[in-house]
């Protein structure tokens, strides 16, 4: 029997039978909770009709637990290493205190696993203050196609967010999305939202996602707000080939206003995307949303089934002031970086993209590059101190930089723009100066140097500055074509852990500043602040020389 093998117990027990009596069940004191709160415990070998409130008389079964109404301070924990069939679900009569939340998790050796059969593995509605920690969580092939593993639901009237969200070190995989977290139609939705140190992998539509109401750019309203993901992995989720729209991300912010991605992984999701979708995957993106960052993550081996999307990082329709910065994208289907909008508003604003490295994307399809910027209505983004190196693969030459018509003040300044024989830029414009400003970058090329604008076709960038306008600061002209000697070298120390998750391909940093000495121009004379460090967190002293990483000049 449960916690009576004890050597003394057990002679105890003899001898109360011999004298034909009946053996007093032990006192067990309750595990204290630093929290207040009761805690439950469930084991395969409990049972249900116990009060499951120690290891020694735990339940036995989900369903049990989730009759069980958690108070604030409550904690439900699983027995870690076993498994658990079925679903919990925490509604608006559970939970609701920041200060004392809810906690979800394991107890024991390793972590317990909750197998949903065409359910949702964990859903929380209508409330919050709850912690999910320490579990995983596998759905089958119905909750593949339309559950998600663990599920934050909002559909409260007006725009109130339910505070304090926690989901640490859980592995989620076989929904319809790893985690989600969904807001109501009037913007409804969570603040104060950690997800950290998890792995959502082998789901249909996405690994992690938010989302809310339909965006009105006369009165934008966000569903969630202070949103942080970090050391997040996301890999193989491989979208919907029967979806006509975006399925197969990795991570996706949308309707948040502030939120952060770092130190995370994207790879290898979409390749299962439908060939007929109008929209397509990518690595780490975010719509409709405003103030987000993106910083010291990587995407890489990304893909799309159809001839959209399948890039490392996006900023997509209706995102304003945000910012990715010290990322690393390659080996992409589409954009390592790009910047969309497709939606006939002026929401698209006041971003940036900044000390990122993006190495041999466009792996599939031409017509994106290293960097892109395209669609309708994008304004006021700056592009600076990016390393782009574009190499072709087989007959797909996609160029180092693209930009499309009907985009206005973006200013590309101190970038290197590296390929070997694809366009260095390719314009599809011939923008004027208030539409695209280039200064100070350096272009390369080791085989066949051109640059598309507009109609126009250019073999070097004296001739092109010439009839463009482009870089030149006053009278001074600005920018290289001098090879910057990119060379493989670390990852950044300060980035995410790529063990195990792919190849360990090195960021790019040039070997030769003194030859591009004098082509930048200084940011802060052109009211951009050049930020604190570089893509390897070096501190910046003055102005910043080309590309994402700083290297002394050499005498």
């Amino acid at each position: 029997m449960r916690g009576r093998n004890d050597y003394r117990v057990g002679l105890c027990a003899i001898a109360l039978l011999l004298a034909g009596c009946s053996l007093p069940t032990p006192h067990v004191p309750v595990l204290e909770n630093p929290r207040g709160g009761r805690t439950f415990y469930v084991s395969p070998q409990g049972d249900d009709k116990d009060d499951g409130r120690t290891p020694q008389t735990p339940w036995r079964t989900l369903r049990r637990a989730d009759a069980v109404r958690l108070k604030p301070g409550d904690r439900l924990l699983l027995e870690g290493g076993a498994h658990f069939p079925g679903t919990l679900s925490i509604g608006p009569g559970d939970a609701g205190d920041s200060h004392k939340p809810v906690e979800i998790g394991s107890y024991g050796d390793g972590r317990a696993m909750i197998t949903a059969e065409g359910t949702r593995g964990i859903e929380v509605h209508d409330t919050s203050g709850v912690e999910i920690r320490d579990l995983v969580l596998a759905g089958n092939a119905a909750s593949y196609r339309s559950r998600d593993g663990i599920g934050f639901v909002s559909d409260l009237p007006g725009k109130r967010k339910l505070p304090y969200i926690r989901v640490t070190g859980v592995d989620v995989s076989g929904f319809r999305n790893g985690i989600r977290l969904r807001g109501g139609a009037g913007a409804s939705g969570f603040r104060d939202v950690v997800v950290d140190d998890c792995a959502v992998h082998n789901n249909k539509d996405a690994g992690l996602v938010t989302d809310g109401p339909a965006f009105d750019a006369d009165a934008p309203a966000y569903a969630h707000e202070q949103v942080r993901v970090s050391k997040l992995v996301a890999f193989k989720n491989a979208g919907d080939a029967q979806s006509g729209r975006n399925t197969g991300s990795g991570i996706v912010l949308g309707s948040v206003r502030g939120g952060v991605v770092e130190a995370s992984v994207a790879h290898d999701n979409g390749a299962s995307s439908s060939p007929d979708a109008a929209e397509g995957p990518e690595g780490i993106w975010t719509y409709d949303s405003t103030r987000i960052v993106f910083q010291r993550n990587v995407a890489y081996d990304n893909h799309t089934g159809s001839q959209v999307d399948g890039g490392g990082f996006g900023l997509d329709n209706n995102v304003s002031y945000s910012l990715m910065q010290y990322n690393l994208s390659y080996g992409n289907d589409g954009a390592g970086f790009l910047a969309y909008s497709a939606v006939a508003n002026s929401a698209h604003t006041n971003n940036a993209i900044r000390y990122n490295v993006s190495q041999d994307n466009g792996r599939k399809l031409q017509d994106y590059g290293g960097i892109v910027v395209l669609g309708a209505r994008v304004a006021n983004l700056a592009i600076y101190q990016n390393t782009v190196l574009a190499r072709a693969n087989g007959t797909v030459r996609a160029p180092a930089l693209r930009l499309q018509p009907n985009i206005s003040a973006v200013s590309v300044r101190n970038n290197v723009f590296v390929t070997d024989g694809a366009p260095v830029v390719a314009a599809q414009g011939h923008f004027g100066i208030s539409e695209v400003e280039m200064q100070g970058n350096d272009y390369h090329s080791s085989s066949g140097w051109t640059l598309q604008w507009g109609d126009g076709w250019y073999g070097d960038l004296a001739t092109w500055r010439r009839f463009s306008g482009q870089e030149l600061q006053g009278p001074r002209a600005t920018g290289t074509d001098a090879d910057p000697c990119l060379a493989e070298v670390p990852l950044p120390t300060n980035g995410p852990d790529l063990r195990g998750t792919g190849p360990m391909r090195g960021a790019l940093a040039s070997q030769c500043s003194h030859a591009l000495t004098g082509a930048a121009v200084d940011l802060r004379t052109v009211g951009i602040d050049p930020g604190p460090v570089d893509y390897f967190g070096t501190p910046l002293a003055g102005s910043p020389t080309v590309g994402a990483v700083q290297v002394a000049s050499k005498a």
